[in-house]
């Protein structure tokens, strides 16, 4: 049985593009976006690869719009992918080119910053273990060897998410 589509689905589906400059504004503003996001990004690489991390949350926000503009600008890239290939399939093929160089950069920036999250859970693990050695009682085990503190030893650390 076909059901036609709900409402809010076609609500939230972008208009495709329908005349030749449109298509040429779309990929226009697409391309002005990606290299926005990309400087943002490669900005944000280098401010968690040099630790200075106050610096780095501050590019959150433009990022987070940028993103928002260029997710809208690719649905509506894909909603109209048959028009606009038929219209310029060379500068599609540019935009093909350009978003896996785009991944890429991504990729960097995607591992950088797990590496910082990486490094600074293991610091605030090695807090916690040490706090939970001081807190707890020094013993020994029946091989004379001192007794690593209880689970129950460890307490947990509140953190602060604002630099």
């Amino acid at each position: 049985m076909n059901q036609a589509p709900s409402t809010a689905a076609a609500a939230s589906m972008p208009a495709p593009v329908t005349h030749p400059a449109e298509a040429e504004q779309l990929v226009g503003h697409l391309t002005e976006v990606m290299d926005a996001l990309l400087g943002t990004v490669e900005e944000e690489t280098k401010l968690v690869r040099s630790g200075k991390l106050r610096q780095a949350i501050r590019l959150e926000g433009a990022k987070a719009d940028l993103t928002k503009l260029y997710i809208a600008d690719i649905a509506r890239i894909k909603a109209s992918e048959g028009f606009i290939s038929k219209l310029i399939p060379n500068t599609v093929q540019a935009l093909r080119q350009r978003h896996d160089v785009f991944r890429a950069l991504l990729q960097i920036n995607l591992t950088v910053l797990a590496t910082a999250h990486a490094v600074a859970e293991g610091i605030v693990r090695g807090v916690s273990g040490e706090m939970a050695k001081k807190a707890a009682p020094s013993t020994y085990g029946r091989t004379g060897v001192a007794n690593a503190p209880a689970r129950s030893a460890y307490q947990p650390i509140a953190v602060s998410r604002k630099l």
